[in-house]
C-alpha cells in the first residue's frame, strides 16, 4: 500500500521532439524549462509522481499513448491521479495541491486551456475507462466539452481550476505575454528572448525577399503584350 492514494503523472515529450511537433523552430531550451519547472512545481506537493516522455509512451496515437500511461499508473496501485503536461506555464504547485485535496472528498478536478483542452484532470480510478477515455476527441478544441460531458454521466462532482494558456505555437507565447499571466521572470525572459529571436529571423528573411525582388524589372504589360514585344 502506498503512503499516498494519489500519484502526479507528467505526460511530456522530451524537449527535442517538442521541437519536431510544434511549430516553434529553436524552442528546445524553452521545452527543457518547461519541464524543468514543471517538475519543480510536482516536487513541491511532496506527492509521488511520474514523468513519462515519448520514451515510455506506447500507443499509435495521442488518445492511446495518454490512456495508456494513466492505466500504467494506477496498476501500481495509486487509486487518485492528477495528471499534466509540461506546457502550462501558469500552474502552480498550489493548484496541484487543491486538485489532490478535490481527491480526498471525492471530487474530480479539472483545468481548462484557453484552446478548448485541459492542463489537469484529476481522477479517481474508478472513473477510469480505458476504452471511453480513449474515444475521446484528443487534441481537438471539444476536448474539455467532451471530457466533462463524460465525467458528469459518470455522475462526477466536478470541480474546475482557473483557465490557463497552454504553449503550442508562437502565438500563444504572445497571447501569454500580452495577457500579463503570473509566470515566473525565468521563464518570461525565456519567452521574450525565444520572441526576440523568432523576429529577427522574420527581419531577415523580409530583408532577403525585398532585396531579391528589388532587382526584378516591373512587367506593365500583360502576358500576351510582353511575348508579343518578345518575339
Amino acid at each position: 500500500m502506498h503512503p499516498s492514494p494519489t500519484a502526479i503523472l507528467i505526460f511530456a515529450l522530451s524537449s527535442k521532439e517538442e521541437v519536431t511537433q510544434k511549430s516553434i523552430s529553436k524552442g528546445a531550451h524553452l521545452f527543457q524549462a518547461l519541464t524543468n519547472t514543471t517538475v519543480n512545481k510536482v516536487q513541491k506537493t511532496g506527492l509521488p509522481y511520474f514523468l513519462i516522455s515519448e520514451n515510455e509512451q506506447r500507443g499509435t496515437d495521442f488518445g492511446e499513448r495518454f490512456t495508456n500511461a494513466i492505466k500504467s499508473v494506477f496498476d501500481l496501485g495509486y487509486t487518485n491521479i492528477i495528471t499534466i503536461g509540461n506546457d502550462t506555464p501558469q500552474l502552480k504547485t498550489t493548484h496541484l495541491l487543491k486538485a489532490a485535496k478535490m481527491l480526498s472528498v471525492g471530487k474530480t478536478t479539472l483545468g481548462p486551456s484557453i484552446d478548448g483542452g485541459f492542463y489537469l484532470l484529476g481522477m479517481q480510478k474508478a472513473t477510469f475507462n480505458v476504452a471511453e477515455f480513449q474515444k475521446l476527441p484528443w487534441q481537438k478544441e471539444s476536448l474539455l466539452h467532451s471530457i466533462s460531458n463524460l465525467l458528469s454521466e459518470k455522475l462526477c462532482n466536478l470541480h474546475f481550476l482557473p483557465k490557463f494558456f497552454d504553449i503550442d505555437s508562437l502565438l500563444d507565447i504572445e497571447n501569454i505575454l500580452s495577457s500579463k499571466a503570473v509566470i515566473s521572470s525565468y521563464l518570461i525572459k525565456i519567452l521574450l528572448t525565444l520572441l526576440h529571436i523568432q523576429q529577427r529571423a522574420l527581419d531577415t528573411i523580409t530583408f532577403v525577399f525585398h532585396n531579391a525582388t528589388a532587382h526584378i524589372p516591373n512587367n506593365k504589360g500583360s502576358p500576351s503584350t510582353s511575348l508579343a514585344q518578345l518575339q
